[in-house]
């Protein structure tokens, strides 16, 4: 179909007859005019406003144009900036104002390419149209706005959401966090606050120490009932606590939280929850770290964010009870409501939550592998796939289950890191067996703790793949594994003096041995109902281990 000038008869007299098919359909052939029509839709879709230059208003087409193509330019640029520099592209996606921009911008486009295609309806003039074709010609056109417009749309509110969840979650404003000999280490806590609980105390103490420049994580989980736990230099903790946190049976670190919020809250004058600063001083000075920032997570509400992610894949290595009513404060409980099964599993929000909350016939240091492997297996399932197509569920769940000190506007760059870090295995360390030795006080020596951090994540660092621009993959020796072998070529940084506890792998990371057929649910039960705990104590002692599906 030629598109031409129209042809003006004058002479005689006669009126003007129009031939141009394009611009004056009314003397064209039927299948001619279905065959506009469709044209003119095509370049709606992919050059919004040249259907109105070829066929409609010229100056509404040479505008809509003149968008389109610097649309297209903001996009390449968009593009670049996100090869040459990721976390300056997400800084300005996480920013409330910039955000909002965009939020703006996305809405503005899609009203205006809405207009576009009803524009294209109307000079197609589907009066003209057969019938048949009339109707199709009307669904095709609203199938492609929804799929067009309707997308912007929709990332105009996927943004908004993303940017209400972030002011709700993160401090607007602060101090910019600097990274501390090479790396920025966070404070991750799981709180419980219950009815028969004075205050929210943290059952998971995480920390996560991440490398500034390649995103290379350790994990360092610290026991709720350690004792004397000590405080970073500059705490003001040191002057009510000068040998440590170290008051008696009850001054366990996860009653720190509390304690800190009831008593000694004027001692950060400033801080919006001061039980969550004294318990990064806290663990700082157990680790011999300096933390940086705080994520603590709800965890009656952490049901809800897995459940908005689909489930968390794992294999788990041994028998998880899901434990029954506590009896009075004997620290006994009824028979279990349920286990968890070995095995590669799915598990949803409620079992998640008791297999990283169960301690039931175990110690607690078999709960902190285990929370450590669902931390684990909830990253590996943050791919961009999921969190697009699960986003507002996952926005709404954390809102409410989630806060912290970390300032918004530095959220694009940790994104940044956390998006690295997927390169790399995640190495982890648990204060206390099995990578310290079965008999770990719960007085422990600090500097032994210390000098085992550093070793863990200078062991962590050394086994990293070489990080290669682009690629996501690694050439250094013992890359995707984490051999837990510290740089000198010495014992396990988990091992003992002896070599008891240390085999030169990262326990939490070993694959589960294959279950035992033999133990099976109602087996389980029947030895609860029956109290007997030593046995329960055998068969379950090793669901310690697990890894991310």
């Amino acid at each position: 179909m030629s598109v031409t000038s129209p042809n003006i008869t004058r002479a005689s007299g006669r009126p003007p007859v129009l031939t141009d098919p394009v611009r004056y359909p009314q003397a064209a052939a039927s299948p001619l005019r279905t065959k506009r029509a469709l044209i003119l839709i095509v370049l709606t879709v992919f050059l919004p406003g040249s259907a109105q230059v070829v066929a409609g208003s010229r100056r509404l087409g040479r505008a809509a144009l003149r968008m389109t193509f610097t649309v297209w330019l903001l996009a390449l640029a968009a593009l670049v900036a996100l090869l040459l520099n990721r976390g300056m592209v997400l800084n300005l996606v996480t920013n409330p104002l910039t955000s909002l921009v965009f939020v703006i911008a996305l809405v503005a486009l899609a009203v205006g390419w809405a207009f576009l295609f009803l524009n294209t309806f109307r000079i197609i003039r589907p009066g003209l149209l057969a019938p048949g074709v009339r109707v199709l010609i009307g669904i095709l056109l609203v199938v492609l706005m929804v799929a067009t417009s309707g997308t912007l749309a929709y990332a105009a509110y996927v943004i908004n959401v993303g940017r209400n969840a972030i002011s709700d979650i993160f401090v607007a404003s602060g101090p910019a966090m600097d990274p501390v000999d090479g790396r920025y280490n966070f404070l991750v806590m799981g709180g419980d606050a219950g009815a028969d609980r004075v205050g929210r105390r943290p059952d998971s103490i995480v920390v996560v120490s991440v490398d500034a420049k390649s995103g290379q994580a350790v994990t360092i989980s610290i026991p709720r009932n350690l004792q004397n736990a000590q405080f970073t230099a500059d705490s003001p903790l040191n002057a009510v606590y000068p040998d440590g946190y170290n008051c008696g049976d009850n001054c366990i670190i996860n009653f720190l939280y509390t304690d800190v919020t009831e008593h000694y809250a004027d001692l950060y004058p400033g801080k919006t929850d001061p039980g969550a600063a004294a318990m990064m001083d806290a663990a700082g000075g157990t680790l011999g770290l300096k933390i940086q920032g705080y994520v603590l997570v709800d965890m009656e509400g952490f049901s809800n964010l897995i459940d908005a992610l689909g489930g968390v894949k794992i294999n788990a290595g041994g028998w998880v009870p899901i434990s029954g009513a506590a009896i009075g404060d004997t620290g006994l409980h009824v028979p279990p409501n349920g286990w968890i099964a070995p095995g590669e599993q799915t598990l949803d929000g409620f079992h998640a939550l008791w297999y990283a909350r169960s301690r039931e016939f175990v110690t607690d240091y078999a709960r902190s592998q285990r929370q450590q492997c669902i931390q684990q297996a909830l990253l590996k399932q943050m791919d961009p796939a999921t969190v697009l197509t699960k986003f507002e569920s996952i926005a709404n769940a954390g809102t409410k289950v989630m806060e912290s000190d970390i300032p918004s506007a530095q959220l694009g760059s940790f994104v940044d890191l956390a998006l690295k870090s997927k390169q790399y295995p995640l190495s982890r360390l648990t204060i206390g067996p099995p990578d310290f030795d079965i008999n770990f006080p719960t007085y422990p020596d600090f500097d032994q703790i210390h000098a085992r951090v550093q070793e863990r994540i200078a062991a962590a660092s050394a086994n990293a793949p070489t990080q290669n621009a682009g690629s996501g993959t690694g050439e250094a020796s013992g890359a995707g594994t984490d051999s837990g072998v510290p740089a000198d070529g010495g014992t396990d940084a988990g091992g003992d003096a002896t070599g008891e506890a240390g085999t030169g792998a990262d326990p939490a990371q070993q694959a589960p041995a294959t279950a035992d057929p033999s133990i099976t649910e109602d087996y389980l039960q029947r030895l609860a109902e029956q109290g007997n705990t030593s046995m329960l104590e055998t068969l379950v002692g090793n669901n310690g281990t697990c890894t991310a599906g």
